[in-house]
């Protein structure tokens, strides 16, 4: 058996979200782009695959496709009524919900293979079939609420696969930790009441959503204590992102105890994504990949998300698959060297250094 399964499919590069040049809503002064949308677009995916076909390290693992996730699964997290309007919209000509999801003819069908790819891999991880699985999944999901799609997500990918693994009974506690450089609004909503699943979010404060994240919104009910946001300032890099693994997330994450580990796994804290500024490589994702692999009592699935330079993307992508695999195939980041030289001083290392340990000390790990 191959140890690592990487889930995808060929239509999730399919998903369209046009009308808008980067951000900012095309019309008025606003030239669309020639190839245009929004910064979530499939280069950055069929990249990686393309990546890993050519290097070779496709041929040690598990690919494999998934049924789309049922409406069975989606209701278990979204309302009948958002599920209604967004099917409504996808059979026309397609439309917008929310913030920031455009979405073109066929989008529903679309964001329902994303979530069953990670659905697959979750259960396939659970069921004993793979040792750790890596879910392609676009449009991404960690932004979305039950009823109101936010940032590029449509869907709640990771709280469809948990909640369909719990309906299985193949897990009970699950831990949610989401490394997108964007702050997990989505996932963190759906489960900030309950105490089976604890979510982490790292990320870029006030980056986006601009008024979620903070480090005090802990959960309620029965679920506080079991939200953990560790909010970063701009501009930390590998030293500091290892360094929140090692004393903040690690602890909390062997506290819990959790059966399986989900990563909500974006890439746009990398020194050179268009929408974060923070300064992390390819070896701060193999590395964090590690860290939480010596955990021998969790299993564990990765959900990409974010991740927005197309050149870049694939090499973290990468890194993160030759850790999960154990191979020997190595493929060398063009930028390292480069990015590696940029890196904080040590001076602004043990600023943010304090700042981990005020956070240490807030959250009592």
């Amino acid at each position: 058996m191959k140890k690592t399964a990487f889930v995808w499919d060929e239509k999730c590069f399919w998903h369209s979200g046009g009308n808008y040049a980067a951000l900012a809503p095309v019309g008025g002064y606003v030239q669309p782009f020639v190839s245009g949308g929004l910064p979530e677009a499939p280069e950055t995916k069929r990249r990686l695959k393309n990546l890993i076909d050519v290097s070779g390290l496709a041929e040690e693992m598990h690919l494999t496709s998934a049924a789309i996730a049922t409406s069975e699964d989606l209701l278990r997290v979204h309302p009948k009524s958002y599920l209604d309007k967004f099917k409504e919209l996808s059979d026309n000509s397609g439309g917008e919900l929310g913030l920031r999801t455009p979405f073109g003819p066929g989008g529903y069908e679309i964001a329902a293979q994303s979530a069953g790819l990670v659905v697959h891999a979750v259960e396939g991880v659970m069921q004993g079939d793979y040792e750790n699985a890596y879910a392609l999944s676009r449009p991404p999901g960690h932004h979305c609420l039950p009823d109101w799609p936010n940032g590029f997500c449509l869907l709640a990918n990771i709280a469809i696969a948990i909640e369909a693994a719990k309906a299985k009974g193949l897990v009970n506690r699950v831990a949610v930790l989401d490394w997108d450089v964007h702050h997990g609004n989505g996932t963190e909503a759906i489960y900030y009441d309950r105490d089976d699943v604890l979510t982490i979010s790292i990320h870029q404060d006030r980056c986006y959503p601009q008024d979620t994240g903070a480090m005090d919104q802990i959960g309620v009910g029965k679920g506080e204590g079991t939200n953990m946001n560790i909010p970063l300032p701009a501009g930390c890099g590998h030293e500091t992102y290892l360094e929140v693994m090692e004393r903040l997330v690690i602890p909390r994450l062997e506290a819990f105890e959790p059966e399986l580990i989900v990563v909500a796994c974006g890439y746009d804290a990398s020194s050179v994504d268009p929408l974060a500024r923070m300064m992390c490589t390819t070896e701060t994702f193999r590395l964090m990949t590690a860290q939480l692999m010596g955990l021998s009592s969790s299993k564990l699935a990765f959900a990409h998300e974010g991740g927005y330079s197309e050149v870049y993307v694939p090499f973290c992508g990468h890194a993160i698959l030759e850790q999960l695999t154990g191979s020997s195939i190595r493929v060398d980041d063009p930028l390292y060297t480069r990015l590696h030289g940029q890196q904080p001083n040590q001076r602004v290392n043990d600023f943010h250094s304090e700042f981990i340990t005020e956070m240490v000390e807030f959250f009592k790990v």
